[in-house]
């Protein structure tokens, strides 16, 4: 079954239980994927939204959730700091499992011997390496960093 085929059917699920923060939720997700397709369309050659891309947007929106629930907890609205986190808890369960940091470290080890990379010149190629095989599953703000610790 793919991504998009779980979501709809927790849409659907969501709709039937009558679950209104979710499917507010879900219904956000797949806005946001169909104006990736929109914008798709006017490619050429035309692009295909797969599983790859639609976690991608799905890392995206959490990330603007939690920027978002900071500024609201800074402000000192935690009632809407709240629903962005009700929001994350939903959009993370369709985000493959995240990658612990012994495993991060594993990954940006591979990554660095596979390619070659020496300096830190080279951290474009072990980023696109590392984004390749694990959207979804890292922070690469954090990843950049430990890069160029590890190239510098």
């Amino acid at each position: 079954m793919t991504l998009r085929d779980t979501l709809q059917t927790a849409l659907k699920e969501a709709m039937k239980a009558k679950a209104a923060d979710r499917l507010s939720t879900l219904r956000l997700i797949s806005a946001a994927i169909k104006d990736r397709e929109i914008a798709l369309r006017g490619e050429t050659p035309p692009g295909d939204l797969d599983d790859t891309g639609i976690v991608a947007i799905l890392g995206r929106m959490v990330k603007q959730r939690q920027e978002s629930a900071r500024a609201y907890a800074d402000g000192g609205r935690a009632d809407l700091a709240d629903k962005e986190q009700a929001e994350i808890t939903v959009i993370s369960e369709f985000l493959p499992r995240a990658l612990d940091a012994a495993e991060v470290a594993a990954a940006i080890d591979a990554a660095v011997a596979e390619t070659g990379a020496a300096t830190i010149r080279d951290m474009g190629r072990v980023m696109a390496v590392l984004k390749a095989r694990h959207t979804g599953q890292m922070d690469f703000a954090a990843v950049g960093a430990q890069i160029k610790a590890r190239l510098a």
